[in-house]
Parts: C-alpha cells; structure tokens; sequence
C-alpha cells in the first residue's frame, strides 16, 4: 500500500470514529482498514468482568439486565435477517466483539465465522450479511445505557 493510499485510510477512519459510525465488519477487515481492536479496547471498557471494578455493569441486577438486553439485540438481528429474505444454508457459528456507546448505540459490531471453510458461509452470504449488519445497526439501540462506553462479545450460531 502506497503512502497516499494509508493516509487516507487514516483519515477516514479518524472521521468515521469522530462521527460516531456504526460499523460492521471482520476482525481482519477492521484491523486492515486501521481499526486496531488493541485501541477499541482501550476506549471501551468491559461490559462485564471477573474484577467487577473494571466492568461497566457491576452488580449481579445489573448483569442479568445486560444479559437479556444482549440476548434481545442477537434475536432482534435474527429477525431483521429474516425480514430482509436473508436465509442461512446451514448452522453458521460467528464469534462477535460489539463495542457500544455509553447511550446504547452500536459504534462497531465486529465478527468472525467460525470453523473449517465448508463449515463457513459463501462469500456472497457473507457480503450480504455484512451489508444487513450495518443497515441494523445503523439505528439499533440497545436497551441498556451505560456509564462509559463498553463492550461485550459472544459466540453465536446462525440457524437456518
């Protein structure tokens, strides 16, 4: 990659964070695109952690909140694939990392396939999951606020 190229990388990445975008995309396409998770994760503390000090959410109401809150985005998502005509080949496990504001917007909602190649979606599956991940989060909001920004992560398995 070119000189020029990077720097405008970086410049649009500084932007889309300065602007609050709601990003979808994989792991390995953020961090080529200059989102270092490194860095998200020094911005976004924990949604929940073994040391309750160093979570967002801390006490045991608080967690189970966030639980069902959590487990309501991922069907809220499901349900919006569906409406979308968007339809799954088989069981497809996808590990995510969703890093949200303090208000409950989604700013990034990281993910990977999981498994052997066959195991994993086509590529077209895939862009079009990912083009339906932005539309979703582009106004999602997630039922709990938070004192800082955080984030939580998962597995999950797709059912068709």
């Amino acid at each position: 990659m070119n000189k020029a190229n990077l720097m405008i990388i970086i410049f649009l990445t500084t932007c889309l964070q300065a602007f609050g975008q709601h990003i979808g995309l994989t792991f390995q396409d953020a961090e080529k695109q200059g989102i270092s998770i490194k860095h998200l994760d020094s911005l976004y503390r924990s949604a929940v952690h073994a040391d309750t000090s160093l979570a967002v959410f801390k006490t045991e109401k608080e967690q189970e909140a966030l639980q069902q809150a959590y487990g309501k985005l991922l069907q809220d998502f499901g349900k919006f694939l569906s409406e979308n005509n968007f339809k799954w080949e088989k069981p497809t496990k996808c590990f995510n990392r969703i890093y949200f504001n303090a208000d409950g917007t989604i700013d990034y909602f990281l993910f990977n396939f999981l498994g052997k190649k066959e195991d994993k979606p086509s590529e077209n599956i895939e862009q079009e999951f990912q083009r339906l991940l932005n539309a979703f989060i582009s106004d999602y909001q997630f039922s709990l606020k938070g004192k800082s920004k955080f984030a939580q992560c998962s597995p999950t398995t797709f059912m068709p």
